[in-house]
């Protein structure tokens, strides 16, 4: 899940690594059983000369769905990495397009997060980092253990913030 290390500057080191919670595939797996429950239930009804044909429709219809609903965010969970390291926060998504966001460390401003009832039972929520930049805000959603995730990245920016000062 780490980064790659060849994608790190000369001293620079991985902070934290993490992707979103898998609280995020609780719907697509629903979807899963849901599809495939009425599928399989909708191929046994046709019956007669067209019954062939009409199950190759709702299957090619059910892999449609399921690809949509299902593995595409799949997809989406497993390809999204946010890594912390002593000196940037870096995001990473997509599959076949590879987009990422870097922002300095010096250039974060407060780390604060978010916790709604859902987060606080599955032990996630949205770290939410103010930079100097022209978005302002940066949400990640559905972080695990999110607590953890902002002391340890607090601690980070004190320390950096101090070695600047010490000029070490």
């Amino acid at each position: 899940m780490a980064i790659s290390p060849k994608l790190l500057n000369e001293g620079e080191h991985v902070v934290l690594s993490t992707r979103t919670h898998v609280k995020a595939l609780v719907l697509p797996a629903v979807v899963l059983i849901v599809i495939a429950g009425v599928a399989g239930y909708l191929s046994s009804l046709p019956d007669g000369d067209h019954a062939g044909t009409w199950r190759w429709v709702l299957w090619v219809v059910t892999a449609l769905l399921l690809l949509w609903f299902c593995v595409k965010p799949f997809l989406d969970w497993l390809t999204t990495t946010y890594t912390f390291t002593n000196r940037r926060l870096i995001t990473r998504t997509g599959l076949l397009t590879r987009r990422g966001h870097d922002i300095p460390m010096n250039r974060i401003s407060d780390i604060e997060y978010e916790k709604g009832l859902l987060d606080r039972i599955f032990g996630c929520g949205t770290l939410i980092i103010s930079d100097a930049s022209e978005q302002g805000r940066v949400q990640l959603h559905d972080i695990p253990n999110v607590e953890q995730a902002q002391l340890r990245v607090s601690d980070e920016l004190f320390h950096g913030a101090r070695k600047a000062d010490d000029g070490t």
